[in-house]
């Protein structure tokens, strides 16, 4: 809501537009956008190519910036080690490896967006001066989606607009964060990790996954599975993990992962896995410090007091790792001699020396919050490196905006991915599996989209009668679609794929594209005993396979087919 807001009073001062690109017409644009272009999931770096071609055709690229500040986005500026016609103008204009022209038309025909919108779209963004280009956190979670982010980014690398203010990176807005000083962290001896997403993986077959096959860091292979499972505040052993009936049969066998502590303050599907459950205090019973709050270039630290005593067997989770640290004989190590409320004053010690307009301690429990506007005001990202890219140079082997990335090159060649997976050198468009033109889609028509709730933040709150009641858990599906299965809004419908099946109501509505629907991510499961889940959990649905590179979330790649029940 502060984003929104932020957004609103900038257009009321510049008169900006603002055109959201989504497959649904969200509560975020909600008559706040002054167009709404509706895209197929997926598809975003397909559109970026048709964009990039008009910009490239109608001379609408920022050359100097291209030349000053970027590597690969044509012949003089590719790395010596590239292929002749690897650059991204290349690709675009149909001269490389594949040699299509993405034209608008070509793009059309995968987006579902017109040809006569994309070119209009292109001439907007290349004429306004300065272009505020964000993606949110939804387009790479889907197959191939680390190609659809660095496509997005496209965008305002093509225009000049990175470094500048008012233009942006192509990434989401940041934040202010006030240096309040932090728990230490004791140095693990262990260096190997993967990515989260893969813990399923690591219980199956961990000794199996590799650097190359995997992405596992600081070695070749993995050594061991995973056997034990400590799993603090989260709900991802379940709701929030892909693929849950495939997840649950993993977790049936005690011979793989042996051992699953959850520390929460509810029973949630996660914690009904659990060998052993641990109650956690909530807020309300502990002392401590809400961290990390922002609204745009003002941080705020909130002091959460402790209102209550804990109730029946509760602790905090520093009482149960002090005593698990005194069973393992490093109890001094850990503590350093502090109890919760000590450390709390320390750290808060270390703070006011790096701040000194701090009220001391018992003034800050008192007010209860502490706000901070920036020192430095509203700090534009890069913007060091556009007004001297040699003396601030970015975190590329190159120091400059890579287009074409050697090292992707690199990771594409050595690499094992499964067929349809793309890690490439530059930003391109692939459908990726479960698309909306995969073989599949003549079992499964229609793809399947997850979206954030406004009654819900992920999972939490997802047990709340009211919040439930309010904004019912629902299956959004267009007009045409729903005609076509004889299915009228608020009919008990099916959603069903190889992996699952969900019964939830539909929410018919033109606010949606043909040939998607759409679920809220986060309600909590509630399976029968045949595995039919009637809470409209997404997750009964979505995949554990992978992005290629990241190793991420594909959440929103899914095909499903629907029917009334």
């Amino acid at each position: 809501m502060v984003l929104l807001n932020q957004l609103e009073q900038a257009r009321e001062r510049s008169n900006a537009r603002m055109i959201v690109i989504d497959p649904r017409y969200t509560d975020t644009a909600a008559g706040r956008e002054d167009e709404w272009i509706p895209i197929r999931p997926g598809t975003d770096a397909a559109l970026v190519a048709g964009l990039a071609h008009v910009l490239i055709t109608e001379d609408m690229v920022d050359q100097p910036f291209l030349d000053k500040y970027c590597v690969g986005y044509d012949e003089k500026t590719l790395p010596a080690d590239a292929p002749k016609n690897g650059h991204y103008k290349a690709y675009i204009l149909g001269q490389g490896d594949d040699g299509v022209e993405k034209t608008p038309q070509w793009a059309a025909q995968i987006t579902g967006i017109p040809a006569d919108k994309i070119i209009k779209l292109a001439r907007e963004i290349g004429s306004a001066k300065p272009a505020y280009i964000s993606q949110g956190w939804g387009p790479q979670r889907h197959s191939n989606g680390e190609q659809t982010a660095r496509a997005i980014a496209m965008l305002p690398i093509l225009t000049g607009n990175v470094g500048i203010s008012g233009g942006n990176t192509g990434a989401r807005e940041g934040n202010y964060d006030i240096p309040f000083e932090r728990m230490p962290t004791l140095e693990n001896p262990v260096k190997t990790s993967i990515s989260v997403f893969l813990w399923t993986d690591a219980i199956e077959r961990g000794p199996e996954m590799t650097a190359t096959r995997d992405g596992v860091r600081g070695k070749d292979k993995l050594d061991v599975p995973i056997k034990f499972i400590w799993n603090y505040a989260s709900n991802s052993l379940i709701n929030q993990h892909s693929d849950i009936n495939k997840t649950h049969e993993i977790l049936q066998d005690d011979k793989k992962c042996e051992m699953i502590v959850v520390i929460d303050n509810h029973m949630t599907a996660s914690a009904k896995y659990a060998d052993l459950v641990l109650p956690d205090c909530t807020a309300s019973e502990q002392m401590d410090f809400c961290l990390d709050g922002a609204a745009s270039n003002m941080g705020y630290v909130i002091f959460a007091s402790q209102a209550i005593e804990p109730r029946f067997e509760s602790k905090t989770v520093y009482e149960m790792c002090t005593q698990i640290a005194r069973r393992m004989g490093v109890e001094e190590k850990f503590t350093e001699g502090r109890t919760q409320e000590e450390w709390l004053r320390h750290l808060y010690e270390i703070s006011r020396e790096k701040l000194p307009e701090l009220p001391d301690f018992e003034t800050f429990q008192r007010q209860g919050i502490y706000k901070k506007m920036n020192p430095q005001g509203h700090v534009v990202a890069h913007q060091a490196f556009r007004q001297d890219p040699i003396a601030n140079p970015l975190n590329t082997p190159s120091g400059k905006i890579e287009i074409y990335s050697s090292r992707l090159a690199d990771i594409a060649k050595t690499w094992t991915l499964d067929e349809g997976d793309l890690i490439s050198p530059l930003p391109m468009y692939s459908p990726g599996f479960e698309s909306h033109d995969d073989k599949l889609t003549d079992k499964y028509p229609l793809q399947l989209s997850g979206f954030h709730y406004k009654s819900r933040v992920h999972s939490t709150y997802g047990n709340v009668d009211v919040l439930k009641a309010a904004c019912l858990q629902e299956m959004w599906i267009n007009p045409i679609d729903a005609k076509r299965r004889n299915i009228k809004n608020g009919d008990m419908v099916r959603i069903f794929n190889d992996r699952g099946e969900v019964h939830i109501n539909a929410k018919v509505t033109p606010r949606i594209i043909p040939g998607v629907v759409a679920m809220g991510e986060g309600a909590w499961y509630a399976p029968d005993e045949n595995k039919i889940d009637h809470g409209g959990s997404l997750n009964v649905l979505t995949t554990q396979r992978p992005s290629p590179l990241a190793k991420g979330n594909p959440q929103h790649s899914n095909l499903v087919e629907v029917a009334r029940v």
